[in-house]
């Protein structure tokens, strides 16, 4: 822990992590309060589900859009334009009762404007620590994102059912305004210029450990959100024990991240940390008891926070400084997709099967994230002993004497 103290007193790290998690905030919670309020306007799920897929989809195609964007124009000026459209969206959601497609316009939206703070913030981490401490903070990061997925929907349940829907989206919106210029106004935001991308949109996926990130952060998402719609279907919404499931089984993540933060990262890491994640969500199909889907989701847990950790460091290596907010853009487009349609194959399969139909989608994913790191391990870069740090774009140019 003492590793961790040394990174949070580092000069701006605290604040930055702080103010980070502040403006991510309602990606916690804003797809419940979506879900809740426009369910209590229509009287429909399918109708709430549509405009739940056209801000995913908006977000999307968003993530690798807007973060190149910020190597183009700023990161500034891309986070403020960005979030400006994006609270009016969240607020004309909240405030104006409109048809189901107009919905979903406005999510797109809504969708589309979400500001890159999470290609951002992994963009600065390697410009405020040295690269001894860059791989603990990527874990510490994906350690601390947990907050967001405990919180926010626990949170966003509470006001919407005693307050009102209307109040439980106006927090969200307050919690990005907050969090956004609170992240805007740091100190390192300023100081970082991402240089101008020289290569054409999208080629930053010819890295072979880009593509890696990318596909094992959607298959590790999608079994993520087919094991929360399966604890849901077990337990329903009548009492807290889904909640608490969650709970443990992110504790468990945030605890692997801290515990594992320092372990080096080698060809095989990513794909034993999933492995933890498979052999976690095949035990919880077992028995759909509490105490024991508890225990094996804790399990399942402790390699989540690692897995991202690495799959960030993986990236920040392998690119130049200038491509890195595109890469992580493209990598949180990739867990996006593996969200919605882990979601979408668990629903079919709890219509068809029950509860238990959810686990089975969440170890095919765990088991497909852990096998592509074991077949494509040469794609994987060997960190142990090295700098995880963006590759420089310039490099000394060779002179001939005269």
């Amino acid at each position: 822990m003492k590793s961790y103290l040394d990174l949070l007193r580092t000069q701006g790290v605290a604040r930055i992590i702080a103010a980070q998690l502040t403006a991510r905030f309602p990606s916690g919670m804003l797809s419940l309060a979506y879900l809740l309020h426009v369910e209590r306007v229509h009287d429909s799920y399918g109708a709430a589900g549509l405009v739940l897929a056209a801000t995913s989809i908006g977000q999307a195609i968003a993530g690798p859009l807007t973060s190149r964007w910020m190597g183009v124009w700023g990161m500034r000026r891309v986070l403020i334009l960005t979030l400006v459209i994006c609270t009016g969206a969240i607020l004309s959601i909240a405030i104006i009762p409109m048809s189901v497609p107009m919905y979903m316009v406005v999510g797109f939206i809504g969708g589309l404007s979400t500001p890159p703070v999470q290609p951002a913030v992994r963009t600065i981490y390697p410009k405020m620590v040295n690269s001894r401490q860059l791989t603990p903070l990527f874990s510490l990061d994906a350690s601390a994102q947990e907050i967001i997925w405990v919180a926010g929907p626990v949170i966003t349940t509470l006001v919407a059912t005693q307050v009102s829907t209307q109040s439980a989206i106006f927090l969200a919106a307050a919690f990005l305004v907050v969090g956004g210029i609170w992240f805007i106004t740091a100190p390192d935001v300023g100081r970082v210029r991402i240089p101008r991308s020289k290569r054409s949109f999208g080629t930053v996926l010819t890295r072979r450990p880009v593509l890696l990130a990318t596909i094992t952060g959607f298959l590790l998402v999608g079994a993520c959100a087919a094991v929360e719609a399966g604890v849901v279907a077990v337990f329903g919404h009548g009492g807290p024990e889904a909640g608490i499931v969650l709970g443990i089984w992110a504790i468990g993540s945030l605890a692997g991240g801290l515990s594992l933060g320092h372990v080096p990262i080698g060809p095989w890491a990513l794909a034993r940390r999933m492995f933890i994640v498979f052999v976690g969500m095949a035990l919880a199909s077992i028995w759909l008891d509490f105490w024991w889907l508890a225990f094996a989701l804790l399990i399942a847990g402790i390699g989540i926070a690692p897995a991202l950790a690495v799959i960030f460091a993986i990236v920040s290596s392998s690119v130049k400084f200038s491509d890195t907010a595109e890469a992580y853009g493209w990598v949180g487009t990739g867990q996006l997709i593996g969200a919605a349609l882990g979601s979408a194959v668990a629903g079919f399969l709890i219509d068809a099967n029950g509860a238990i139909g959810a686990f089975w989608a969440a170890i095919a994913f765990a088991f497909a994230g852990a096998l592509v790191p074991t077949l494509l391990r040469r794609w994987h870069p060997d960190l142990r002993g090295r700098d995880a740090s963006p590759i420089p774009d310039t490099a000394p140019v060779p002179t001939q004497p005269s």
